[in-house]
């Protein structure tokens, strides 16, 4: 199949960036988005141009590095699947693709599709841990947990930390990540201990970043690969009302 591709070609994060055109007319339907762009890079090696830098890791939907904006929606076409898991058939011969990097303050471009995301690792270092005796490994049941409560935990764990959700706002907020990283702590018994210092920490830490705040929208969790909820951004904001409250008193 044959695909066009306009790419955003920049540089580094102080030069002016631009779309450019590609076409590539080897495309195998079983291809990933990614190997898509392999190929693209094999291309122009050959050719002596300089290749298209784009992050990628596991290539499994796990590690979160992969995320591009695929015709103006973060991850393509496909709900629930982050990029590296999206494949070729999911478009039809001569489509024309548009490949951007996610678009945020927060987010600064590094080179082509390839953008600063250690904004999020500074606001999980912020508040995102819990405080435990070292030593050896306590007994898995020693502490009961419902399980309604533990898959709800688990369901907001399971956030990657990509950033789609901030590349789908239009107000570049990070609140579902952030959300996603102060419900599942403060879901279980061991993270309840800091539950208040950590939204207070985590909240300021995000607003330190320059991300934007959430008006509800919904683009986030449309736009999630791992569909978290935004009922979790209810639970921050009680959360952090609640830590307001008790940091009074």
């Amino acid at each position: 199949m044959k695909i066009k591709l306009k790419i955003w070609r920049q540089e580094n994060k102080d030069k002016k960036g631009q779309l450019r055109d590609y076409q590539l007319d080897n495309v195998n339907e079983h291809m990933s988005f990614l190997e898509m762009l392999d190929v693209l890079n094999e291309d122009l090696t050959q050719k002596g141009e300089e290749p298209v830098a784009f992050s990628h890791d596991c290539r499994e939907g796990i590690c979160g590095s992969c995320g591009v904006v695929i015709n103006g929606r973060p991850h393509g076409p496909e709900r629930g699947t982050a990029t590296c898991q999206l494949h070729m058939r999911k478009f039809n011969d001569g489509d024309s693709l548009t490949v951007e990097p996610w678009r945020a303050k927060g987010f600064p471009v590094l080179k082509d599709l390839v953008v600063d995301r250690s904004a999020f690792d500074r606001i999980q270092q912020a508040g995102g841990f819990i405080t435990v005796n070292t030593g050896s490994a306590p007994e898995a049941n020693l502490t009961p947990i419902p399980k309604p409560i533990a898959d709800e935990a688990f369901l907001a764990a399971a956030c990657i930390g990509c950033g789609a959700c901030v590349a789908a706002c239009k107000n570049a907020s990070a609140m579902l990540f952030v959300a996603a990283k102060v419900s599942h702590l403060a879901l279980v018994p061991q993270g309840k201990a800091e539950r208040g210092e950590r939204v207070r920490k985590m909240v300021a830490a995000m607003d330190a970043e320059g991300f934007g705040n959430c008006t509800n929208t919904g683009a986030c969790e449309a736009e999630c690969p791992k569909e978290i909820s935004i009922s979790h951004i209810a639970r921050m904001n009680r959360e952090y009302a609640r830590a307001q409250l008790v940091s009074e008193y």
